[in-house]
């Protein structure tokens, strides 16, 4: 118990010193405030690269890891191989990545020879069987590959894309790279899409976090090139302006980000909402940066936790009982492991 409070008092010390602006030229106006979390406890070590979260009804989590493209299960802080899912040719940011759970199926998003793609699975206690590739033609390259994967609330999978180094590829709506996806579960356009195929919005560069708030709406994390990193709201059909615009733009052809930061502050992965915030993992910015948002939607003004605390943050969820789980990435080739890395880890997100 006196170690849990001790971790406490850390984490209330690093909110206390780490930067709470928002980077480039987008300022929040909620006013809306962003509690200190709790108490950081250890889930799992000796990961490689967790790239993807995603909880079982039973409570459990299954995690991919990206360059092994093995999928584990954690149970009781236990992690065991479930499979190595076949196909996956990793290299560079490509491999195993997006997970999602909806009723008996597992979805994966990965880097196969040709492209990435999306693959459905059926869980029967510790036996993944009758994998359907739902989705190929995802381009592939070694940077930008999008691969987050989400049960939205509407029951529909979403998926996020990335335009694998062609930029023109995010304002072509025939194109697959550069997108937000939404589907039935058996890959097909979901209905009521914005243009009657799999593409949800556009004008994406590489999102790599889906999340949606109480109300919800739905968010998402990308990569900038050189200034700027977003949080966008996510609109249907929305053009979000990459490459003619990155950062905020106000130009009336392109939705404006909600939140920006410069790339070397945050680099953002994976997002989750929690605690009413939206919790971003941070790569090279080496954090986790909390986004207090308001009833309407407006973020409030971010504030960073645990900044070179425990390296590159990849992976966050929000588990069943509301604790915050989020992982590191610090066997990417561009991190320096800490003893114990990759570890997965669980905070309270606060009130």
């Amino acid at each position: 118990m006196g170690g849990m409070k001790r971790l406490w008092i850390t984490a209330v010390l690093l909110l206390a010193g780490c930067s709470a602006a928002s980077g480039g030229d987008v300022v929040p106006t909620a006013a809306v405030t962003a509690p200190p979390p709790g108490g950081v406890g250890e889930v799992a070590t000796g990961l490689s690269v967790p790239w993807s979260i995603a909880f079982l009804p039973g409570g459990d989590a299954l995690v991919t890891e990206r360059d092994s493209a093995r999928l584990l299960r954690l149970r009781q802080g236990r992690a065991t191989e479930l499979a190595t899912i076949e196909g996956v040719r990793p290299g560079g940011e490509g491999g195993l990545m997006g997970l999602a759970v909806k009723g008996p199926y597992v979805f994966v998003y990965f880097t196969a020879e040709q492209d990435n793609r999306i693959v459905r699975y059926r869980l029967d206690g510790d036996r993944l069987s009758q994998p359907t590739t739902l989705v190929t033609g995802i381009p592939k390259a070694g940077i930008h590959n999008g691969g987050r994967l989400a049960v939205g609330p509407d029951g529909h999978l979403y998926a996020s894309t990335g335009d694998a180094g062609e930029r023109p590829r995010a304002q072509d709506r025939d194109s697959l790279g550069g997108k937000i996806l939404r589907m039935t579960e058996d890959g097909k356009p979901a209905p009521g899409n914005p243009f009657g195929t799999l593409v949800y919005s556009y004008g994406h560069r590489n999102v790599q976090g889906l999340a949606w708030d109480s109300a919800g709406r739905l968010y998402a994390s990308e990569f900038g090139a050189n200034a700027y990193d977003e949080v966008n709201l996510i609109r249907p059909g929305g053009n979000y302006g990459w490459p003619e615009v990155e950062g905020r733009g106000d130009d009336p052809d392109y939705i404006n980000p909600i939140v920006t930061w410069t790339t070397g502050e945050a680099s953002p992965s994976g997002m989750a909402f929690a605690g009413g915030s939206l919790w971003v993992a941070a790569l090279r910015g080496e954090r986790l940066w909390q986004v207090p948002l308001s009833g309407d939607g407006t973020a409030g003004r971010p504030v960073a936790h645990f900044q070179d605390r425990y390296g590159r943050l990849r992976a966050v969820a929000t588990a069943p009982d509301g604790s915050l789980w989020f992982g590191t990435s610090n066997h990417d080739g561009r991190g320096s492991p800490r003893r114990g890395d990759d570890r997965i880890l669980s905070v309270s997100p606060g009130r």
